[in-house]
């Protein structure tokens, strides 16, 4: 028990970035899904990913043929060769994908000053929710991937690698293929879990003045890309840090001008509501 608590010591020391992007997770599940579900998913969550992870190393699905190195299972919590904090991370990240796909797909408004996102189950478990979700996780490894393979130059550490190097920075397509797959696994998972004891409510619209913390999911994944992207620019892959900024802001500029349009149409529809100056 002793060294179990060292090591996940170890494991919060090393890695805080992971276990505050989980702390934003909770609240941000809690204002969505609720307590019980949010906690839920994170061993299910956890789970999924780690097999997909111990599947990888052993026998190279889905992600392809890539092996861990244990430079620091000494320091922190490893699960059969695969360290920890990797396979938790997915729980978050697969969370923000799915929260943003669902804002992207629901109409929004503005009350009282809010950003309210108009979702309905039906959207929040559409196929079209669960292909965008896979698809913006996908996006979240383009990113991501490519600068944790220079984990030596960067606080992350050398912990990963390829016995073939692809030709994205050194990352195979094979690795995307398996985040799209394992993408749509979870995004599906999180969708099975908001069917479980739900009613069929038409609008989730804000109880109190709190409202917007139910954004803190698209929050939560911008601030992942703006986390990876700075970090790729700090070590000087400033040909990485550009693609990704491509990458980013071919998703960020539609998705805002859309945001305007989706409530102009609001406004266009609900003429008597009043809508604060602005937007």
């Amino acid at each position: 028990m002793f060294e179990f608590l060292r090591l996940l010591r170890g494991t919060i020391v090393l890695r805080p970035y992971v276990f505050a992007f989980l702390a934003v997770y909770l609240v941000a599940g809690w204002r969505h899904f609720g307590w019980t579900k949010t906690l839920v998913y994170i061993p299910v969550g956890y789970a999924l990913a780690w097999f997909s992870e111990y599947s990888s190393i052993h026998w190279g699905f889905p992600y392809g043929d890539y092996f861990y190195i244990h430079t620091t299972i000494d320091k922190e919590l490893w699960v059969l060769g695969v360290p920890f904090m990797d396979s938790l991370s997915y729980v978050f990240l697969s969370y923000c994908s799915y929260s943003l796909a669902v804002f992207l797909m629901s109409p929004v408004s503005l009350r009282a000053g809010n950003l309210v996102t108009l979702e309905t189950s039906q959207t929040r478990r559409s196929n079209s929710t669960l292909g965008l979700g896979a698809f913006l996780f996908l996006l979240l490894d383009v990113v991501i991937d490519p600068v944790a393979l220079q984990g030596r130059k960067w606080f992350l550490g050398l912990i990963y690698g390829y016995r073939h190097n692809g030709f994205y920075f050194g990352i195979p397509m094979s690795n995307f293929g398996g985040w799209l797959l394992v993408g749509l696994v979870l995004t599906g998972a999180l969708q099975a879990l908001d069917r479980i004891g739900a009613k069929e409510a038409e609008h989730h619209l804000p109880k109190d003045l709190w409202s917007w913390l139910r954004l803190l999911g698209p929050v939560l994944y911008l601030s992942v890309l703006v986390f990876n992207i700075t970090i790729t620019f700090r070590i000087g892959e400033t040909l990485l840090g550009l693609v990704d900024l491509l990458v980013s802001a071919a998703l960020i500029v539609p998705m805002f001008f859309f945001t305007i349009y989706k409530i102009t149409q609001a406004r266009i529809a609900t003429p008597h509501v009043f809508w604060p100056p602005g937007l």
